[in-house]
């Protein structure tokens, strides 16, 4: 392989990282070889580590590096709330909140059947066996409120609702410290009508 092709190739790896173009790969790519190729090393060897040691919890399906994840291991939790997020990422920023104390389901991902996305990619059943474990008593959740991230939400609720289950949605609301003014309008609607 020439030095061009591996460059090349390096470009195009970090191009499937989401939000990186072509400029993006190639200033990220020429950098590290430029200034940082101990940098490189790390991170090449950091992301083949996780590749290989890093999978998902057997309850949450979150990741983690054992069978269970830290979370879901620890008795200070609330085992009878259970919020249902889409992505780890969504999990940690709850987690930022400090407001949540109960346990987690992490479906990858949401409904888009356009994409191929159904139930049985997002993890349905899954979700469905752990709500029915005997502690959960209320389903929160806390999708994004885009299309995809409302359908998602709409679907589990509807399964779970027919199962007998208390389900909850994340409220929507004019974010606190904003001006009304400069509010978007949808936002506003969803506030008034979900006011308390």
């Amino acid at each position: 392989m020439s030095s061009t092709n591996a460059l090349d190739v390096l470009i195009q790896a970090l191009r499937r990282l989401p939000g990186v173009g072509v400029k993006s790969a190639q200033r990220m790519a020429f950098h590290m070889l430029q200034h940082d190729r101990a940098g490189a090393e790390v991170l090449s060897r950091a992301l083949h580590e996780a590749v290989g040691a890093v999978h998902h919890c057997a309850r949450c399906h979150t990741f983690t590096e054992a069978e269970v994840c830290s979370t879901c291991m620890d008795p200070a939790r609330d085992p009878s709330r259970l919020c249902v997020v889409e992505t780890p990422a969504d999990q940690a920023a709850m987690e930022r909140t400090g407001a949540f104390k109960g346990l987690y389901f992490v479906l990858m991902g949401r409904l888009s059947p356009l994409d191929g996305i159904g139930p049985k990619e997002i993890g349905l059943q899954k979700l469905l066996e752990r709500a029915a474990d005997g502690l959960v008593q209320e389903v929160i959740l806390a999708t994004n409120f885009n299309a995809e991230g409302e359908a998602t939400a709409h679907v589990i609720s509807d399964v779970l609702k027919g199962r007998g289950m208390h389900v909850t949605r994340l409220a929507r609301g004019v974010p606190v410290g904003s001006e009304l003014e400069y509010v978007d309008l949808g936002t506003i609607a969803h506030a008034l009508v979900d006011r308390r």
